[in-house]
């Protein structure tokens, strides 16, 4: 079920699912056929990655798809400031479900260093990402506050021109308190946006993002809009 909603800042389309299952199906499936174009059109396929739950369990199909990987280059949409082999790195849930099983050269595998604290590391990644025009999908999350990647409410989520493309987080309302996320304006700047959406804790947030109030998902927004796929009960008021 699609359906279609807009705001003054961000166009959106909601992919409604009847199950995770099917989600996570139709996710893989939009992962692959938007590497296929990718490399099909410009010879390379620059992808973003979310934390969380169900990207993980997205990342584990992905570990058994066919595909064309040594034209993927890989970032992270944002990282806690833990070291590298913490089991709440987002990196290392991504190679631990997908980037160890297939064979990405690990030069086009670009991790955030949030080991070196967070203003360093959002230095340092800001540098990695400035070449690169726009990214052809990114990948993200909705928390149950409403927040995306690090990008919380109450905090600035970097739309302003000349904002860096990686911020530095000093006080997430959520553990770790210091964190590097990927500016609203570094991940709008992408060819396709989407949003994987689970969970029955984020009603309220859904709910709140369709009634145009001004969460920090609200703030991605790409010229080609933003596809949100979420499960069906996701869509009944909160």
């Amino acid at each position: 079920m699609l359906l279609s909603g807009h705001n003054p800042k961000q166009h959106t389309r909601w992919h409604a699912y009847r199950s995770t299952a099917e989600l996570e199906q139709a996710a893989l499936q939009a992962i692959l056929g938007t590497a296929r174009q990718a490399i099909t059109e410009r010879g390379a396929f620059h992808i973003v990655l979310a934390g969380g739950t169900t990207p993980r369990r997205v990342y584990e199909l992905l570990r058994n798809a066919s595909a064309d990987w040594s034209a993927w280059h890989v970032y992270i949409g944002d990282e806690r400031c833990l070291p590298p082999d913490h089991t709440e790195r987002n990196s290392r849930m991504a190679a631990e479900a997908w980037l160890d099983h297939v064979s990405i050269p690990s030069t086009q595998i670009h991790f955030i260093p949030a080991e070196n604290g967070p203003e360093a590391a959002a230095q340092t990644y800001s540098q990695k990402l400035s070449g690169i025009e726009l990214f052809d999908l990114v990948l993200l999350g909705l928390g149950e506050d409403g927040h995306t990647a690090s990008l919380f409410p109450g905090h600035d989520p970097g739309l302003a021109l000349g904002t860096p493309d990686a911020i530095a987080v000093h006080d997430s309302p959520k553990p770790p308190p210091q964190r590097v996320s990927l500016s609203a304006r570094r991940l709008s700047a992408a060819r396709q946006v989407v949003f994987l959406v689970t969970g029955a804790g984020k009603k309220q947030a859904v709910h709140d993002w369709r009634s145009g109030v001004g969460i920090p998902a609200a703030a991605i927004a790409p010229p080609g809009g933003v596809d949100i796929y979420l499960e069906e009960g996701l869509l009944n008021q909160a």
